[in-house]
């Protein structure tokens, strides 16, 4: 499966392989797994469900790497109407933003005057929204453009990836800068060696790391909040147990999955009390986010195997 994972993702990544696969109709069949629709309707009534079952939701518009300032203007049109329409259904639910899809390939002041947009948008309708972090090529500037939101607004936050060897500088300088707002994952980017963990294995002490360093003392001193991201038990059981001996609410930290993975791991822990986010997806630009999450757990590719040999 190692190979298989740097594979995957590169196929993410082909335009011609992507024009292949959305128009098979098994391969949009299972995408339901993973993608709640293509429609803002059909997002909003997964997350409405969500809700019932005791979960919270953040609102994932697909698309990204954007190079014309129309489209990318759109993108933030669309993201102001979701949060409109979340508001009106009272969905307990935020917003997960992509910076290249809001124009950081076409520049930081484009990027930024859109992702500004929907913040100021979301904090006149008292919600938040998370920005995402893609691959390593973006990092520095999405930091940038976080800070730069930051001296603003306070209703927006940004995620670390565990396996970037820089990531535990990036998240102390931003918790004594008092703006840790964080969502800590692993990452689903194929990186080098020189800026990234290869191994599974440190990748997720790595990770646990980074949840130590969120939920100290100190860092909640600086109202650093951490939100773990992972359907990896041993990194949410190394976050409960540290949690507990910090003797922290149950309130004050949360555990974020993906939509349609782990769903029994998401029902127990909401059934224990703790805070579940679910990261709701939905648009027809679902192909690079399918593939990736096919890369990243084997379970999700054996399930893709036998839909597509119907076994």
């Amino acid at each position: 499966m190692s190979l298989l994972r740097p594979t995957l993702i590169s196929f993410s990544r082909n335009p011609t392989l992507e024009q292949v696969v959305v128009h098979a109709p098994v391969v949009r069949t299972m995408s339901h797994r993973f993608v709640a629709g293509e429609r803002l309707e059909q997002a909003i009534a997964a997350v409405l469900e969500l809700n019932d079952q005791g979960m919270l939701g953040t609102l994932d518009y697909l698309g990204e790497n954007v190079f014309d300032e129309p489209a990318a203007r759109a993108a933030a049109d669309e993201y102001v109407l979701a949060l409109t329409a979340l508001q009106a259904a009272g969905a307990r639910c935020n917003v997960s933003v992509k910076l290249t899809q809001l124009g950081l390939d076409i520049g930081d002041e484009v990027c930024f005057a859109n992702v500004r947009r929907v913040v100021e948008h979301a904090w006149r309708n008292d919600n938040f929204v998370r920005i995402d972090m893609e691959s390593s090529d973006y990092t520095a500037r999405t930091l940038a453009i976080y800070r730069r939101l930051r001296r603003e607004y306070n209703n927006v936050g940004v995620v670390i990836q565990a396996s970037l060897r820089r990531s535990e500088t990036d998240v102390r300088a931003l918790i004594e800068e008092g703006i840790g707002h964080f969502r800590l994952c692993k990452g689903a980017y194929d990186e080098p060696e020189e800026i990234a963990y290869q191994e599974r294995e440190q990748v997720t002490r790595k990770l646990n790391d980074l949840v130590r360093i969120c939920m100290a003392p100190d860092a909640r001193a600086h109202h650093t909040y951490a939100a773990v991201a992972s359907h990896d038990e041993d990194v949410i059981n190394f976050a409960r147990a540290y949690a507990y001996r910090q003797e922290l609410p149950k309130d004050s930290y949360e555990f974020q999955m993906l939509y349609g993975i782990r769903r029994e791991l998401q029902a127990k822990l909401v059934k224990q009390g703790y805070k579940v986010r679910i990261y709701v997806p939905y648009g027809t630009h679902w192909y690079p986010y399918f593939m990736r999450r096919l890369a990243e757990r084997p379970a999700n590719l054996v399930f893709f195997l036998r839909a597509l040999t119907g076994d």
